[in-house]
């Protein structure tokens, strides 16, 4: 709970600076994000998944990457939370070490496809004329295949591995990100403070990056956090065939397929990455739905 005093200043009609009005529309956003139960319940699961990344040497019981062979197959007991795989290796630990590469694949494609989806956007749609033209070809071949197809295609052409499992799903990621900012672009590249930063003799490469830029932002960010949750399961397609992270390290994607073999017999195998895929999917679905109410202005 924070003061009376605090909340008066973060509220306040005339604020003081710069950033006390930057927080007070925070604060706002976030009384807004917190009355929506689902959005709390999507972040509840991020937190989680935080925790299992930062934690996982504590949490997990077990080696993730060694096994006996006499444990190879066990059903889900006191011992092995959710049994083991077919090396002897313990389930659940696997599963938690896997969130830090869910994390990181997470991570990786979000500062890197966004940020050049909002380059080539804001781009095309501030400068127009053969750039524009050139830019949004370059984005509607990209768009004209299907994101799991492409990546597949460009992770078996620089082979096996989480970077190139990373930098693969980067490259199928950012066209939608540059086809929202060029619109964006398009309905405030003439609006009144664009042309009062250009009569002030600012640059193109000022009132791009200074004032276009963060007028789009706030639908990249409702974008990117629905698009997680197709990330996630591109990269666990990747794992599945065999094209994302090398063995032995865990990833919820390759223990699917290592289990689905064993799927009506040893069905606890393939069963729990699979949920844990799911859950963590919903939770950035809801967490997009909930910033999507706060930030998208239509929708308010």
């Amino acid at each position: 709970m924070i003061s009376a005093s605090f909340r008066n200043w973060l509220l306040s009609d005339v604020p003081d600076s710069r950033f006390q009005a930057r927080m007070g529309r925070f604060y706002l956003g976030w009384l807004t994000f917190a009355k929506n139960p689902l959005a709390m319940l999507g972040l509840l699961i991020l937190i989680l998944l935080v925790v299992m990344a930062v934690f996982a040497p504590w949490i997990s019981p077990h080696n993730p990457l060694s096994g006996e062979l006499q444990d190879r197959l066990l059903p889900p007991s006191a011992n092995f939370l959710l049994g083991t795989d077919e090396n002897g290796r313990d389930i659940f630990s696997r599963i938690v070490f896997g969130a830090r590469t869910t994390l990181y694949i997470i991570g990786l494609v979000a500062v890197t496809a966004a940020p050049i989806g909002l380059l080539i956007g804001t781009t095309a749609g501030y400068l127009g004329g053969w750039v524009e033209t050139t830019l949004m070809r370059l984005t509607d071949a990209f768009l004209a295949y299907p994101k799991l197809i492409l990546a597949l295609a460009f992770a078996a052409a620089l082979g096996a591995g989480l970077e190139n499992a990373v930098l693969a799903i980067a490259l199928t990621a950012w066209p939608p990100y540059a086809r929202i900012a060029r619109a964006e672009t398009l309905t405030v590249r003439n609006s009144d403070y664009v042309a009062a930063a250009r009569m002030t003799g600012a640059g193109s490469l000022r009132i791009l990056f200074g004032h276009i830029m963060p007028m789009c932002i706030p639908s990249l960010i409702v974008r990117v956090s629905l698009d997680m949750a197709g990330i996630i399961l591109i990269a666990a397609g990747l794992g599945f065939l065999g094209l994302g992270v090398a063995p032995p390290q865990p990833e919820w994607g390759s223990m699917v397929s290592e289990g689905r073999s064993q799927i009506l017999e040893q069905w606890w195998v393939c069963t729990y990455p699979g949920i844990a895929i799911c859950i963590v999917s919903l939770g950035f679905n809801l967490i997009g739905d909930g910033l999507r109410d706060v930030l998208d202005p239509r929708g308010k």
